[in-house]
């Protein structure tokens, strides 16, 4: 009788009443996949949203590092581009320098005056650009700065002190352009 009681509270399988309790059933095990299966989603999605914003991040890091490279890279060729014209120009100031030093009579005197005019006017422009000039003599004697081409045994100066200057030297933007070749004192 037990069993009989137990049955009849039970719904039959064939009765609405059972049906209704396996859908629900059904549809709660359906619910329970499916948001599950949304949520992983959803975690799947943000994690690649995440990955994707690194990337982002990173490229546009490397671009702006790309970006700045390059402008300094423009930057510096065209330092060195300005640099290496003004070496060009080197030689015609050294010769503007030579022919001022030497005396004149004075027919010359006018035609000297009008070369002095040039030469300061090219040494202007070129300072504009970043031409330095190096003062050495009555100096000390820096390798890095001058270059010996003389020396001359004398107690008069310190040792190692500049006498004459040869050729003048230049610093160009603060970069050694060209040394000054100079004569030096030593100790007798």
């Amino acid at each position: 009788m037990k069993n009989n009681k137990k049955a009849a509270d039970s719904p039959l399988p064939d009765t609405p009443a059972a049906d209704s309790t396996a859908a629900e059933n059904l549809d709660l095990a359906d619910s329970a996949a499916l948001l599950a299966s949304v949520t992983a989603e959803r975690d799947q999605l943000a994690r690649e949203r995440t990955e994707i914003y690194d990337q982002f991040l990173r490229l546009r890091a490397e671009f702006e590092n790309f970006r700045k490279r390059a402008q300094r890279e423009r930057s510096e060729f065209s330092e060195f581009a300005t640099m290496e014209a003004v070496l060009a120009i080197l030689p015609v100031l050294d010769d503007f320098e030579r022919a001022l030093n030497v005396e004149t009579v004075d027919k010359e005197r006018e035609f000297a005056k009008g070369m002095s005019l040039i030469y300061q006017r090219l040494f202007e422009a070129l300072k504009k650009l970043g031409l330095e000039p190096l003062e050495a003599e009555g100096r000390k004697f820096d390798p890095s700065l001058h270059h010996a081409v003389e020396t001359e045994k004398t107690a008069e100066v310190e040792d190692h002190t500049i006498l004459q200057v040869h050729q003048r030297g230049y610093n160009f933007k603060g970069k050694l352009l060209r040394p000054a070749m100079v004569k030096v004192a030593v100790q007798p």
